[in-house]
């Protein structure tokens, strides 16, 4: 028997639970809501780019979690550890159980930095460092400023990772300030991407390569990092073709920024509603679980196709939440996601190429051309991810406040 239970439970404080939770709440307060969040703080993590760049300070990219719950909401402050679908049942790590009438998933996803070889000893020291992990952001900007000569490698691993682009970021805004300053000629700046292509959507791709031109770049694709070295300061690559490994490499570095390999969270493997990979299972367009029509998922954690980005997470919130609120009230699902995810590339550190795509790679502007073209960096575009997204992210996002949001209507 369930110690309690809710209308709905959500799994996740991060961007794609609060949003959710948000957005039903704007809908209706008629329901009793739980988020089930084990942690004390939620972090802006597209602000973590720019803490490695020296422009954001690390504490305006983080607030305590009560500080973002919404009003109306049942704080669960444990961690989930098991599914029992059949029996609308979720697990805690205090041995409770959870009942709820919907649940929706959204734990995010975990960053595998165990994945490579010698790399989670040595990272924040040895010139290790990613900025995917917010103590190792401010390190990226300290070795940045440090480096006048050797060689910085940046590396990315394959899909499906948070933001496809962030690896590329870090090296464009220390590239940028490495050009300013007189330093970008003495060194040997590489980009080792597992990948076979620059970026995963094909109009973005020209003014990135123009991008890697300018600065320098030796760019190394199908290029997997898998040992670091970090007191010899050696880093292994396989080297790939067609998916297999052909060769491996040794690259010696002064500075080696690692997107790490990322995978489903470990409770959310092997069980019922997830895939062999540990993805929550949805349809791509209404993110209900196809095997149990009580449970829809948002955020990194799901199998969909779509870019895992804040972008995405916020555009996905009111599909779930209006699917969730018809599947309640028994009527028929609504709202459609159409794969939107945003990457603001930032080429520079005055620029930024505002990429927004859907699924199969469509493009999906939010901004008329005579504003922000698509394909072209811009001012306005940096401007926007410096200036206006935090103050979206934390004033619109996780209050339920839904601007410049377009979904599928499937009523017609």
């Amino acid at each position: 028997m369930p110690s309690q239970s809710f209308d709905i439970v959500i799994i996740g404080g991060g961007a794609a639970g609060i949003a959710v939770a948000a957005s039903i709440i704007r809908r209706t307060k008629a329901l009793s809501i739980a988020i089930i969040e084990p942690a004390d703080t939620h972090s802006y993590q597209p602000g973590w780019t720019l803490v490695g760049a020296g422009i954001f300070k690390p504490d305006s990219t983080i607030r305590p979690m009560a500080n973002v719950m919404p009003a109306g909401c049942k704080w669960i402050k444990q961690a989930v550890v098991n599914f029992q679908p059949q029996q609308n049942l979720v697990e805690l790590d205090d041995a409770r159980l959870i009942g709820y009438q919907a649940l929706i998933v959204a734990p995010g996803l975990k960053l595998h930095f165990a994945g490579i070889e010698g790399l989670e000893d040595t990272l924040g020291k040895n010139g290790v460092t990613s900025n995917y992990r917010y103590n190792l952001a401010p390190y990226t900007w300290q070795l940045t400023r440090s480096l006048s000569s050797g060689t910085a490698i940046f590396t990315q691993s394959p899909v499906s990772i948070k933001c496809t682009g962030a690896a590329q970021k870090a090296m464009y805004l220390s590239c940028d300030w490495w050009q300013q300053k007189g330093k970008l000629a003495k060194l040997d700046v590489q980009f080792h991407n597992a990948s076979g292509a620059l970026f995963n959507v094909a109009e973005f791709v020209p003014q990135l390569q123009k991008t890697v031109a300018k600065y320098g770049i030796d760019m190394r694709l199908n290029s997997q990092l898998v040992k670091v070295d970090g007191p010899n300061q050696m880093a292994y690559f396989n080297q790939l073709k067609d998916g297999q490994v052909v060769d491996q490499i040794s690259q010696k570095f002064d500075l080696l920024h690692v997107c790490p390999p990322q995978i489903g969270l470990e409770f959310m493997q092997n069980q019922l509603i997830t895939d062999t990979n540990g993805w929550l299972k949805v349809d791509p367009e209404t993110l209900q679980n196809p095997d149990y029509a009580n449970i829809f998922g948002a955020g990194d954690c799901i199998n969909t196709s779509n870019a895992k980005t804040t972008a995405a997470a916020r555009k996905q919130a009111p599909v779930v939440a209006e699917n969730v609120l018809a599947y309640i009230h028994h009527q028929a699902l609504p709202t459609g996601y159409d794969g939107y995810g945003a990457c603001p590339l930032t080429v520079s550190r005055t620029h930024i190429l505002l990429a927004e795509f859907g699924y199969d790679g469509k493009l999906l502007p939010s901004f008329p051309k005579w504003l922000i073209k698509a394909t072209k960096p811009s001012r306005i575009a940096w401007w926007l991810k410096a200036s206006a997204m935090p103050l979206i992210y934390w004033h619109l996002m996780l209050k339920g406040r839904e601007w410049l949001l377009k979904t599928i209507d499937r009523t017609n």
